[in-house]
């Protein structure tokens, strides 16, 4: 068995690219649009897997914008995405000059949630050891819900 995509639906393509690849920095890879059934596929990999995404199965986020269908809730959500980063407190710095919630701040040097601007939850986790608590993360507030 091998991890192919994590479908995603969203209410608004435009934001959510934006969300994923301007401010999350994921790249887009693939884009379907299907006029009969009213809806547009894309698909977008984080950089590192972005060159290899054509050629072999890697890793991707499948966002699904249904143009008649706006909000989702209930059963159509799931628990969360999940990416390494390299550096937890850079990577929240920028989502916050981007205008992105910190929802779980990366108090302990490891772990934070932000959402997507359709409230998916996004877990970044510091790639390898957790980086020594940092001001002004490690006494940062929990903000909303993730």
């Amino acid at each position: 068995m091998k991890f192919l995509h994590t479908m995603i639906r969203v209410g608004d393509l435009d934001r959510s690219l934006h969300f994923f690849c301007d401010v999350l920095g994921l790249k887009e890879v693939r884009r379907t649009e299907n006029e009969k059934g009213r809806y547009t596929l894309v698909y977008l990999a984080a950089p590192a897997d972005a060159g290899q995404a054509q050629t072999t199965d890697a890793p991707l986020i499948e966002l699904t914008y249904n143009w008649d269908e706006h909000e989702y809730a209930g059963g159509r959500n799931f628990g969360h995405l999940a990416f390494a980063v390299e550096n937890i407190y850079d990577a929240c710095a920028k989502l916050q000059a981007a205008g992105v919630t910190i929802n779980r701040p990366p108090r302990d040097g490891h772990m934070a949630f932000v959402r997507t601007p359709d409230a998916i939850s996004i877990e970044l986790l510091q790639k390898g050891a957790p980086l020594p608590p940092r001001e002004p993360w490690s006494s940062a507030p929990n903000i909303g819900a993730w």
